[in-house]
Order: C-alpha cells, then sequence, then structure tokens
C-alpha cells in the first residue's frame, strides 16, 4: 500500500522543520563561539592599547629608550631562532651576541642556510604570536613563559658578549618572579605585552631591513645571493609568512 499524499506532505513539512531548526541552533552556537566574553574584550583592548603605547613611544626622541629592553629581548629571540634552525640541521653553535644598537649575530658552523636564514625573521614573529594567543589565559601565559625562559636561558649558554648575558638574565628573572604575583596577572600582561612587542618588532624589522632594504647584510640579502633573487622578494615573502 503506498503512502498517501497527506502523508508524503506531513512527513516533508516536519523533515523541513527540524532542518530550519537545527541550522538556526548551529547558526546561533557559532555566534556563540565567535562571541568575545568579558574577559577577552578585555585582553583586546589591552592589546589595542599596548600597540598604541608601543608606536607613540616608539616615535618620541629619548622617551623611546624604555622599550629598548624588550627590543633587546626580541633580537635574542631572533638570534636563539637561528641557532635553533641551526641545530635541527646538524650545525655547531659558537656564539651569539647582542649590541646596544639592536643587532645581533650568530655564529654556526655547518647546517642548512635555506633553514637557518628565515628562522631569525619568522621564527621571532612566531614566538610573538604565541605570546599574544597566551596572553587570553594565565595557564598558557604561565607554559609560554617557560618557553621563553627557556629559549633566553639557550642563548645565555651561547652569549659571548655582558649585553647578551645581562638582558637574559634580567628577562628570565623577571618571568621567575612574575610568576608569584597573585593568580599570575602580572605574568599574564607582561607576556602579552613582549607578545606585541615581539610581533610589531619582527614585522617591522622585516619591512626595514629587506623591502626598505635599509640593511645591505641582512639575513634576507644573503639568501637573496644564494637563490640568485631579489631580496625584497624575498623580504616581502617572509613578510607575507610573518603575518
Amino acid at each position: 500500500m503506498s503512502p498517501t499524499p497527506s502523508l508524503v506532505g506531513r512527513f516533508v513539512v516536519e523533515h523541513a522543520a527540524l532542518a530550519l531548526t537545527t541550522r538556526q541552533v548551529s547558526r546561533e552556537q557559532v555566534e556563540h563561539a565567535l562571541t568575545p566574553t568579558k574577559q577577552q574584550r578585555t585582553i583586546l583592548i589591552v592589546i589595542c592599547a599596548y600597540v598604541l603605547g608601543i608606536l607613540v613611544l616608539w616615535n618620541i626622541p629619548y622617551v623611546n629608550i624604555v622599550l629598548l629592553p624588550f627590543k633587546l629581548v626580541t633580537v635574542a629571540l631572533h638570534e636563539f631562532c637561528h641557532a635553533a634552525a641551526g641545530l635541527c640541521t646538524g650545525a655547531k653553535i659558537k656564539s651569539i651576541t647582542i649590541d646596544p644598537d639592536e643587532g645581533g649575530l650568530t655564529r654556526m658552523s655547518g647546517g642548512k642556510w635555506c633553514c637557518v636564514m628565515p628562522a631569525g625573521y619568522l621564527g621571532s614573529s612566531f614566538l610573538g604570536a604565541l605570546m599574544v594567543f597566551a596572553g587570553f589565559d594565565v595557564l598558557a601565559s604561565k607554559i609560554v613563559s617557560v618557553i621563553i625562559g627557556v629559549c633566553l636561558l639557550a642563548t645565555l649558554i651561547w652569549a659571548k658578549n655582558w649585553l647578551t648575558r645581562i638582558i637574559t638574565v634580567l628577562f628570565v628573572g623577571l618571568i621567575v618572579c612574575l610568576w608569584f604575583t597573585p593568580k599570575g596577572a602580572g605574568l599574564r600582561y607582561v607576556v602579552l605585552f613582549m607578545g606585541v612587542m615581539c610581533s610589531l618588532y619582527s614585522l617591522w624589522d622585516i619591512v626595514d631591513d629587506t623591502v626598505k632594504r635599509k640593511v645591505n647584510e641582512s639575513d634576507a640579502t644573503k639568501f637573496a645571493q644564494k637563490t640568485h633573487c631579489s631580496s625584497r622578494c624575498c623580504g616581502a615573502l617572509w613578510l607575507l609568512v610573518a603575518l
């Protein structure tokens, strides 16, 4: 016995209503998931304040010295990423040095240049993004602070000048002290600031050293010499990856 038209129509209507209800629930769930919580909105506001504050301080003569320690930490992480890439490709690390002019140098023997040269810019951008991401949660901030501390301690082992030693010891000490702040709030906001600073400085470093081509011996220039292509192209490609 075949179903009557009324039963078929009722089945179609009920099935369509169920599908619409399911779709509506799914849409509401997606909207709820994408809506930031009160705490997340606070962190987003803090990030915007950090970006604005860094950009303002960066361009004020004499006052911009306040950012110098954080810039030097970013340089230290940049050089650590070179060293880490070298170790992963069989290099022997000889030394890491940081100078007061915000420059750095990693000396090594061996390794794969195609991995080592881009690692500084891209690695420090990744670490900056990781710190910003961790800033939304206290536990994540503590975990990432340990990672950054290990990176800085490794840099300290390879350090060959006093500035590199001092800046790494100071920031490792700061991380350790902030672990004992109430509920880790101090650590969270310092890690967030370092993340914003590291991200902005890494991106600006790529633009300044490669796209604007103010530095003749940048990583991108050396990479371009090896690959026989434009250093601006290398810099632009690294910038896109870093973004």
